[in-house]
């Protein structure tokens, strides 16, 4: 069980919805990080612009990517 409660409807903030829809469009779920941090939508809006930063820095080899993300996901001890 979650320490912290997930926001499952966006409701009407702009940003949550913005975000929601994105992650359903793309992967056809929000992620569980997303609903956690949809509690505050602008550390949330941050947080994913933060990721899409480093993804398109291209400090990293595009082919390690997927590499990075897994490990830290085995790292938090989350399943991916």
């Amino acid at each position: 069980m979650p320490r912290v409660s997930e926001i499952t409807e966006p409701g009407s903030d702009p940003i949550l919805n913005e975000m929601f829809s994105k992650e359903l469009d793309t992967f056809g779920a929000v992620f569980n990080t997303t609903k956690v941090q949809a509690h505050t939508p602008v550390i949330l809006k941050a947080a994913k612009a933060l990721s899409a930063a480093v993804d398109r820095s291209g400090l990293l080899p595009r082919h390690l990517l997927p590499l990075v993300y897994l490990r830290v996901a085995l790292i938090n001890g989350c399943p991916f």
